[in-house]
């Protein structure tokens, strides 16, 4: 089989590419009416346009030339990336904790060939300390990849087998884990890990990256370093999110499984606790805790797995002039169990009345949540509101959308009984309903952390 030298493009990309005989991972200097690019040629997904010509720039920034300015181009060498990231012997050391981390797609940690213009990833231990050597002086690392999908692919049955992979590996006697995730949906399946794995003895800490490894603004290296540190060697025995704090790189943050949210599409600090504190900072010098209160790491072995998940749930987000036939359409598909997410305290509006009454006749769960985030369910203030609780809406306090849709899924994995469903939904598991919120947490974002309220007053003076 031929080789293919222009991997992706397609249409008139390809045909420019052609005229000028340049190849995909070619080093190239190109004339355009903007000025002279040099760089490497790289790749292009089958769904990309035709229109542009990907360039990776000294600076490791990839750009997108429009081959419409393009008045000349010519090649200057060729390295063709072979992907592989140089291996070295990862240094394991009988006084470090061991660290089981679990792949389920993505890139964890990569790095970028200057040669090639390529993102390597990097999983082995080998790999991974070729990629960051800093990880042999924090703990032992061994990898497992489970899946490698993106993680808008990731799900209950993906939830499920993580829990029992972890299950294993802290009775084999790991001292911390790590999952490296994709950060799209992250904070669901840390909240599932919630649910399905209680009482944990050891750190299970989820880590992704915001920007590649080959970006100079890179995420990817500090958080696996911090990620790393409060597994091995943290005392806080929960599952958490462990991400960028500040953008100046000083500390991550540990966020509770239950109540984080993905705040930015593209800020390095998109990672939120919200309606509470985050549960610590983390550098490389340690862990160092926010909450006075958390589940602190044992010696033994013991943890209560529960893989449980129905896919007859779903969440419907509210919003004016919604129909009944939408809550309708729902139930006749055979949903067990719905998440509403209203307006304001909890509210919807009366056009869903008749759906909510069959809802409740029918046997089918339904729960509220606020599109607010921030602030808990209020049903009883209102006349809607207690108009819905009479029809069967059980109001769900500050449990966040995406977690009361995992929670009501793990719990109809179980029973589909209402009465039993509405006793798990409205029993806290780990934080995910929370007494009260931080009194300034709305306003700092970050529930009080001291140095974000030093900052705001300065700002307000």
């Amino acid at each position: 089989m031929a080789e293919d030298f222009f991997q992706g493009y397609k249409g008139r990309a390809l045909e420019v590419l052609r005229k000028y005989n340049v190849r995909v991972w070619g080093q190239s200097e190109i004339e355009t009416t903007r000025g002279i690019f040099k760089g490497t040629v790289l790749p292009r997904s089958e769904n990309d346009d035709d229109l542009h010509i990907v360039l990776k720039i000294e600076t490791g920034y990839n750009i997108g030339i429009d081959i419409s300015t393009i008045t000349g181009m010519k090649e200057t060498g060729y390295n063709k990336a072979n992907y592989k990231i140089p291996e070295k012997e990862f240094p394991y050391s009988d006084d470090k904790p061991n660290v089981k981390l679990f792949g389920t797609g993505g890139t964890i940690a990569s790095r970028l060939d200057y040669r090639t213009g390529a993102v390597i990833p990097a999983f082995s231990p080998g790999e991974l300390y070729g990629a960051v050597p800093e990880l042999a002086d924090i703990c032992n690392i061994q990898t497992e990849k489970l899946f490698a999908v993106f993680s808008e692919n990731m799900g209950p049955d993906q939830y499920m087998t993580l829990a029992k992979a972890i299950g294993e590996e802290i009775r084999k006697g790991t001292e911390g884990i790590v999952i490296g995730h994709g950060t799209d949906t992250l904070h669901h399946t840390a909240a599932a890990l919630s649910f399905m794995v209680q009482n944990p003895p050891i750190p299970i800490i989820l880590v992704g990256s915001q920007r590649s490894s080959d970006r100079p603004s890179s995420d990817a290296a500090l958080n696996l370093i911090h990620a790393s540190t409060a597994a091995g060697h943290g005392d806080i025995a929960e599952v958490m999110v462990c991400m960028f704090g500040p953008t100046s790189d000083e500390y991550g943050f540990l966020h509770r499984g239950t109540r984080v949210r993905k705040m930015h599409s593209s800020y390095r600090s998109t990672f939120r606790t919200i309606g509470d504190t985050p549960v610590a900072t983390v550098t490389r010098a340690g862990v160092k805790p926010i909450k006075k209160e958390y589940n602190h790491r044992r010696n033994d072995r013991e943890v209560n797995i529960l893989p449980y998940f129905s896919e007859k749930v779903t969440m419907m987000y509210y919003y004016p002039h919604m129909k009944a036939e939408m809550m309708h359409a729902l139930i006749d598909m055979g949903y067990k169990g719905i998440i509403i997410v209203g307006t304001g305290l909890g509210h919807v509006n009366r056009e869903l009345y008749p759906a909510l009454e069959r809802a409740k006749a029918e046997g089918v769960s339904v729960f509220m949540t606020l599109q607010t985030l921030w602030g808990y369910v209020h049903m009883f203030v209102y006349e809607t509101g207690r108009d819905m609780m009479a029809k069967g809406v059980i109001p769900l306090g500050n449990m966040l959308p995406e977690v009361a849709w995992v929670k009501l899924g793990w719990a109809m994995g179980q029973t589909e009984d209402p009465e039993e469903v509405k006793r798990i939904m409205l029993t806290p598991v780990n934080g995910e309903i929370t007494p009260k919120e931080p009194y300034n947490g709305y306003l700092v974002y970050q529930g009080g952390v001291p140095e974000v309220e030093e900052f705001v007053r300065k700002v307000r003076k």
